[in-house]
């Protein structure tokens, strides 16, 4: 990826304007992005605690742990025009798009803890996610949120609504039989869809260049006639630009879009990942273009907030944090003899 200088302030007015966006919607952003990354970050620390060797077993958070540090303007330009009423499905790393789609944080970080009062009362955990109230749900099987967003698309065609399905996935799920199935389907019906592939060049450890015959996923929509585009997931207004037509052209019945947004995650595939296969300068090199700190950097630069504003909005998204851990620590584990209740055998 080739990082494009910052445009200058007068240009940056412009980008602005042409989205439509006012400065209320990007301190909302800010303090959104922010949100997901504290949330994350102390997430991370508290899945470490017990681990030491680390084994996957131990510890209060037990189990695989799938992080999105870095991706927060995926979610968030993503999802930001998204009502409660439309739906999303998500990955295995789903944390993001939770907190963009508005997922109680306190019952989100319970579920995660697998406590009592998380949002499928601990028996989900981190991948197993479900909001009914938010329209919210995702699934620890790699390619599984096209054919499930498919067919809430297909529902509100079916019931005459202008309600939106969004399915998320990263470029391995992109490899799965499910996206060009979905795709086909979604362009033949003209269905409410939008997937978004949030490309972080690796599938798990496997470098996408690897395993595809085709440089970019959005050049697949193309073939199902499904209009497509090449975001920079580093960027949450360019992201919300292209999600908010997308958006708009399915609530109009016009059918489904494909959106490619070029991202990255700073920590490994899952928690203990030895990271082998890409290297330090690699990292460091995609740091530079840290969306969180392109957003605030930008919010300066426009006098939309000086460093108080935004400190001020930091600080109130690490308090909602720290209550919502605290909310899971403090709360009880399900009674042993509710196993079973609520859930499919």
């Amino acid at each position: 990826m080739i990082i494009k200088p910052e445009p200058s302030p007068k240009d940056l007015s412009y980008i602005i304007e042409n989205s439509g966006l006012k400065q209320s919607d990007l301190l909302n952003m800010y303090k959104k992005m922010v949100t997901i990354r504290y949330f994350e970050e102390s997430i991370r620390k508290v899945y470490h605690d017990g681990k030491n060797p680390f084994n996957m077993a131990s510890g209060i958070i037990r189990g695989e742990m799938h992080l999105s540090i870095g991706q927060e303007a995926t979610a968030v330009g993503t999802l930001y025009d998204i009502k409660d009423e439309d739906v999303v499905v998500s990955t295995h790393r789903p944390h993001n798009h939770a907190i963009a789609k508005g997922v109680d944080i306190n019952r989100l970080a319970a579920e995660i803890f697998g406590k009592a009062t998380g949002l499928c009362e601990g028996k989900g955990g981190h991948m197993h996610l479900f909001d009914k109230s938010k329209n919210f749900s995702c699934s620890g099987i790699v390619g599984a949120s096209f054919p499930q967003a498919l067919g809430a698309a297909f529902s509100f065609k079916y019931q005459g609504k202008d309600n939106v399905a969004v399915a998320f996935g990263g470029e391995g799920a992109a490899n799965h039989g499910t996206f060009t199935e979905t795709l086909n389907i979604a362009s033949a019906w003209e269905l409410p869809l939008i997937i978004v592939i949030e490309d972080n060049k690796y599938a798990d450890s496997t470098p996408k260049s690897l395993v595809m015959s085709t440089t970019f996923h959005y050049q697949r929509g193309l073939a199902y006639n499904v209009p497509s585009y090449l975001v920079d997931g580093m960027d949450v207004i360019d992201v919300y630009s292209t999600a908010k037509k997308a958006i708009e052209r399915a609530r109009k019945g016009y059918g489904p879009t494909l959106i490619e947004a070029l991202t990255y995650r700073y920590i490994g595939h899952f928690e203990g990942d030895s990271e082998e296969y890409r290297t330090k300068e690699e990292v460091e090199f995609w740091s530079s273009v840290d969306p969180i700190r392109r957003l605030e950097n930008r919010l300066l630069r426009l006098n939309f907030a000086d460093a108080d504003v935004l400190a001020k909005l930091r600080e109130e998204a690490r308090k909602e944090v720290g209550n919502a851990i605290e909310f899971a620590l403090k709360s009880p584990y399900p009674d042993p003899s509710e196993a079973l209740r609520g859930v499919f055998a």
